[in-house]
């Protein structure tokens, strides 16, 4: 018997409904001062100077960390999977970075900048970029060592021992690359500082079509899934459910032809997979 409430909906009055509301609201309150408290910690936490130079490949050439400041002395960086050898970028980062362009001029007037990281060579990133009709700055780091500095790469060789330093442990990881949050701090004298990283999970809260989701009654409707995101398609995708990777290196093993179309003349088999 299914235990969603579409399927069997309690009905009942207003007034009965409005004691339901109120009990909600008690627990919802309570989350969101829990979450000021959470996020008051998070800006708590010590820095770790950056010692290493990265050089990133961008639209205009090469460009430093430092210069993805852009002139603000905070900087975000969403990592964005995107494998050199891939032909799209993730489809689940990519959901996520759909959410990203309209805040940009926000958070330009709180001082923070924006830029999103991938492994995949730049020519490749600027392809898919325009396809995707994405303004934000995007650049790659083919050439250096930041994406494995940061936690969201892995050597075949770390994979085949069964652990990875991945989300603050060693812990099993299906793909060779992860999605992830990364944040800095530029000072007055241009030292930089790593303030903040998050993975799995703790990247959800940039994806607010997750945040309507959760108002709605079906919420959101991933629970007979082999996977939650295995729903997801690039935006401009969903008609077909074309994936254009034959191996789909950014979603586990166990969850692959689920439900999704690739594109003709490629091969359904392969043995690894990357997780959200």
């Amino acid at each position: 018997m299914s235990t969603r409430t579409v399927d069997n909906p309690k009905i009942v009055s207003r007034e009965e409904w409005l004691v339901a509301r109120k009990q909600l609201l008690a627990r919802e309150k309570q989350l969101t001062r829990e979450r000021d408290a959470v996020a008051a910690q998070r800006r708590q936490l010590p820095w770790v100077k950056v010692e290493k130079s990265y050089v990133f490949e961008g639209p205009n050439g090469k460009v430093t960390l430092a210069d993805l400041f852009n002139g603000k002395s905070q900087l975000i960086v969403y990592h964005l999977m995107f494998g050199p050898d891939w032909q799209e970028a993730c489809p689940s980062c990519s959901f996520n970075l759909d959410h990203t362009d309209g805040a940009l001029v926000h958070l330009a007037q709180r001082d923070v900048s924006f830029a999103a990281v991938s492994r995949a060579p730049y020519p490749k990133i600027n392809a898919f970029k325009k396809r995707m009709d994405w303004h934000f700055n995007w650049v790659s780091s083919n050439s250096n060592d930041f994406n494995r500095d940061y936690h969201v790469f892995f050597t075949k060789d770390e994979l085949a021992t069964g652990k990875v330093n991945h989300n603050f442990n060693l812990e099993g990881f299906p793909g060779t690359d992860a999605p992830g949050i990364s944040v800095f701090y530029k000072d007055k004298d241009g030292n930089i500082f790593h303030t903040y990283s998050a993975y799995g999970r703790g990247t959800e809260t940039t994806m607010n079509t997750y945040n309507y989701l959760d108002y709605v009654p079906k919420g959101r409707d991933e629970d007979s899934l082999r996977f939650t995101m295995s729903w997801l398609r690039h935006h401009d995708r969903y008609e077909s459910g074309r994936l254009a990777d034959a191996d789909l290196p950014y979603w586990p093993a166990d969850a692959v032809r689920q439900d999704h179309q690739i594109a003709p003349g490629t091969s359904p088999n392969r043995t690894a997979g990357a997780s959200q």
